[in-house]
């Protein structure tokens, strides 16, 4: 399913707001390096005035397959990371008022690069990518390719990279490696995905359009991805009762972090937005600004 520059990044189709001083909410489509209008929204946050380092945070959203950004579960996330900073959410393609279909995470890196550049433009310091399941593999893959240090990418542009890549990383409940099988829950996604019928419950069930081809090529993985992302920090948070994926994932893209990656593995969590408690929440956002720089 991959096709295109991944170094490329998009502007928003209009600008709602281009100050930094008294940024105020907005919501527009941005257009993504290839072509697809991805409905996002920008919240200034209610951070404590002060309070370090968050006035000069945003927090990037990447939510979980099925998820949008009006749904109520990322609207309780951003609720929550709004304490700390502001936050960009947005839909991916193929989900809610955005438009394509989805690719279960391998274009939906461009959509990524375009709500983090868009995020930048409202004259943020620092930017805070986090990612939930299907989110949380593609954050890994946006760090990865859209180098902290400016490389802009795998084509080794500079210009898109800088203004699309991020300051810290934390990806929540993600896979380790594609084409995971092992537990029912995964079975059902693939059916869901893979199979015309489960394409039509996607799109009627779940409001989520699917795309129809398979990858080609087969995209980085999260875990080859994570040691690229050296020296962006990242976190990785995992539930020991997670359905969807085992704990050999939270460990294997910790494994591959080595030194510039921390995990923490939650006692008693499940799979991703729906399992992240008010008081995990606040930790993230604690730990995003401390590490953003």
């Amino acid at each position: 399913m991959s096709s295109g520059r991944a170094g490329h990044v998009a502007r928003s189709t209009r600008r709602p707001y281009a100050g930094t001083p008294g940024r105020v909410p907005a919501r527009t489509f941005l257009r993504t390096a290839d072509g697809v209008r991805v409905d996002a929204v920008y919240e200034p946050g209610a951070a404590v005035p002060g309070a370090a380092g968050a006035r000069d945070a945003v927090f990037v959203v990447a939510h979980g397959f099925t998820g949008d950004a009006d749904r109520p579960h990322i609207r309780r996330i951003a609720a929550a990371f709004a304490r700390h900073g502001a936050v960009v959410t947005f839909s991916f393609r193929g989900h809610g008022a955005s438009g394509g279909r989805s690719t279960v995470g391998d274009r939906e890196v461009y959509d990524l690069a375009a709500a983090v550049a868009w995020a930048r433009g409202f004259g943020h310091a620092r930017v805070v990518t986090v990612g939930f399941s299907m989110g949380g593999s593609v954050v890994l893959r946006h760090a990865a390719l859209y180098g902290g240090d400016g490389r802009g990418g795998p084509d080794g542009g500079t210009g898109a990279g800088g203004a699309a890549r991020t300051d810290a990383v934390v990806s929540v409940s993600a896979p380790a490696r594609w084409y995971y099988r092992g537990t029912a829950p995964m079975r059902r996604l693939h059916w869901l995905v893979t199979r015309p019928a489960g394409r039509v419950v996607g799109r009627y069930g779940f409001r989520t359009r699917i795309h129809h081809r398979d990858w080609d090529p087969v995209p980085l993985s999260p875990v080859e991805a994570v040691p690229r992302i050296a020296p962006v920090p990242l976190l990785v948070v995992h539930g020991d009762r997670d359905g969807y994926f085992p704990v050999d994932h939270p460990r294997m893209l910790a494994e591959a972090a080595g030194d510039h990656g921390e995990l923490w593995l939650e006692p008693g969590m499940g799979h991703a937005e729906h399992a992240c408690g008010e008081d995990l929440l606040r930790r993230i956002g604690d730990w995003a600004v401390a590490r953003a720089g």
